[in-house]
């Protein structure tokens, strides 16, 4: 059985076609990475997917249930846990209320057990030296951090991860890469947008192509990246 399935999921605005007919699974527990040229329709995706934007045909069905209408908070409390290209913290509020926030109102927990739920978070990514301080003063990696742990404090069977490693060092990308491959490794299914290709290849198991809305290819990942027209669409190169 499939987690997450998008059944030839569409969305335009206007004569924009930003989705077209995309269709494909992810099972319990798998890594699909999601690359494509500026403009592909990748966060629109997962705009579709978290509930932002509402599909104009197709169907998005989660853990057995179709929530192609569902607002996205219901989707939150279902299991699906987002990050954002741009880290949008509450900047006013300290790292541990960012992740006691998330904790509370996405994944349902309280008292003593969200506070202890959301510490441990903060331990696994790195944030546990910071958990006091005000997230609006954060570093670019703590800050792409604690988007990873707000997601995570919602108990999420899937995490949605949109370019977290941008504008990162190779240092600071491999520390993060070790935190999302032991959140993978914990049976967390994952869907990551990256155009840091080796991050994004090290962890997950198959790589899907989007370019204007469509899907391209789907699949093991050095397959696709040998693909004479994944090379042309999305590295540029003529072949």
């Amino acid at each position: 059985m499939s987690l997450l399935t998008l059944d030839r999921v569409s969305k335009s605005f206007g004569a924009l076609k930003v989705a077209d007919a995309v269709s494909f699974e992810v099972a319990p527990g798998e890594a699909l990475g999601i690359i494509g040229p500026n403009g592909a329709g990748k966060s629109t995706l997962f705009n579709l997917i978290t509930g932002n934007i509402a599909p104009n045909a197709g169907r998005i069905l989660f853990d057995g249930a179709d929530v192609t209408r569902k607002p996205p908070m219901s989707r939150v409390a279902a299991g699906i846990g987002r990050s954002f290209q741009i880290p949008q913290p509450f900047s006013h509020l300290s790292v541990f209320e960012n992740l006691l926030v998330a904790a509370n109102f996405g994944g349902g927990h309280h008292g003593p057990h969200a506070a202890a739920l959301c510490m441990d978070i903060l331990e696994r990514t790195g944030l546990g030296g910071v958990a006091d301080a005000t997230s609006g003063g954060l570093s670019l990696l703590q800050r792409k951090r604690l988007e990873l742990a707000r997601a995570m404090a919602t108990s999420p069977k899937l995490i949605l991860l949109d370019e977290i490693a941008g504008g990162l060092t190779e240092a600071e990308c491999g520390a993060l890469i070790e935190t999302i491959t032991s959140i993978h490794a914990e049976g967390t299914a994952i869907i990551w947008i990256e155009h840091v290709l080796h991050a994004l290849t090290s962890v997950v198991e198959r790589l899907m192509v989007l370019n204007f809305g469509k899907m391209l290819m789907i699949g093991e990942p050095d397959a696709v990246m040998a693909s004479p027209e994944v090379k042309e669409i999305y590295l540029g190169i003529d072949v």
